[in-house]
């Protein structure tokens, strides 16, 4: 009797057949015998092309996406200038940790990228531009509403790491510094170890020490930096000293301001403790609801070049805090 054959042998058999099969169908060469010498032929998947609505739908929400931080430094800021925290929060600090749980610090940085990214497209535009945001409203920011990132011919950052080097420099240097940089990132956005490299040749340039010390009065003197506008003249209370400028705070918020746009008081300690009592107390009754005529007397407080107030200047400010209350 004839031994069946074996479903090893029948296995293999259907396989070389399914083989065959699947080569000839593919028009296909496959010898069973020697696989290595197979030639297969694949056709490449067709892929869909976007719509020019679809081409512009992912442009715009690509910009959005990199301008985001820009746009939550302007909100903070306004948030914080005009005190739209007080109403559930004592300070702008415990309303950023409570609503966003954001750091002071983090806070901080991205207040001043946003600064920064203003003053980057200033140099290259010369203007700002009053444009409707996302709510449809006009807003007084840059025209940057679809053009974050790519701006016409200049590069923007976008995120707020590669700007965080920038704050420590002027306007100006801001501007040239983010300059070489692109060039040095051939052209695209670049990295914030390029722009780390590029302000730390420049400060080793221009290096000064910092002698203020925390709670020291100083006067904010404008000079050329743009984003100290309207606070020419004003005092402020140093509550940070970094390498290059401190951050000051003043009856209407804080500031990073570079050493050479601030002078000393020299007032003496207690002094300095006057001030500070005068700045809370400024800052806890200061909204831009208030009264013009209001506004500018607290705005004219913030102006003194005196540790102290007079009586009547006590008086009205008492009276302002009554009311307030």
């Amino acid at each position: 009797m004839a031994k069946p054959p074996s479903k090893r042998k029948k296995d293999t058999s259907a396989t070389s057949n399914n083989l065959r099969a699947t080569a000839s169908s593919a028009e296909d060469i496959f010898d069973p015998e020697n696989p290595a010498t197979a030639t297969i032929t694949v056709t490449a998947a067709e892929v869909e092309e976007l719509s020019e609505t679809e081409e512009r739908d992912r442009l715009h929400l690509e910009r959005r996406v990199e301008r985001a931080f820009f746009e939550a430094g302007k909100a903070l800021a306004e948030l914080r200038d005009r005190r739209l925290y007080r109403s559930t929060h004592k300070t702008f600090e415990e309303y950023c940790g409570s609503r966003f749980g954001y750091t002071h610090r983090h806070v901080n940085y991205l207040i001043a990228a946003s600064n920064v990214v203003d003053n980057i497209i200033m140099g290259t535009n010369g203007s700002q531009n009053e444009i409707p945001d996302e709510m449809g409203t006009i807003g007084s920011q840059n025209e940057i509403s679809d053009e974050m990132g790519t701006n016409g011919s200049q590069i923007l950052p976008t995120t707020e790491r590669q700007v965080r080097p920038l704050t420590k420099l002027e306007p100006s240097q801001q501007q040239e510094v983010w300059r070489q940089a692109v060039e040095q990132a051939g052209g695209k956005v670049p990295p914030a170890r390029i722009v780390k490299d590029v302000v730390q040749r420049i400060m080793e340039r221009t290096k000064v020490p910092n002698t203020y010390q925390i709670g020291e009065v100083c006067q904010i003197l404008v000079k050329d930096n743009p984003e100290l506008r309207g606070k020419g003249g004003c005092w402020g209370i140093v509550n940070h000293v970094g390498e290059f400028s401190c951050t000051v705070r003043t009856w209407d918020g804080e500031y990073t301001v570079g050493l050479q746009h601030l002078k000393s008081y020299n007032y003496l300690p207690a002094e300095c403790e006057q001030m500070l009592v005068i700045c809370d107390r400024i800052g806890r009754v200061y909204s831009g609801a208030l009264e013009e005529s209001v506004q500018k007397f607290l705005e004219m407080l913030g102006k003194l070049n005196r540790a102290y107030l007079t009586a009547l200047e006590t008086k009205v400010l008492s009276l302002i805090e009554a009311e307030r209350k």
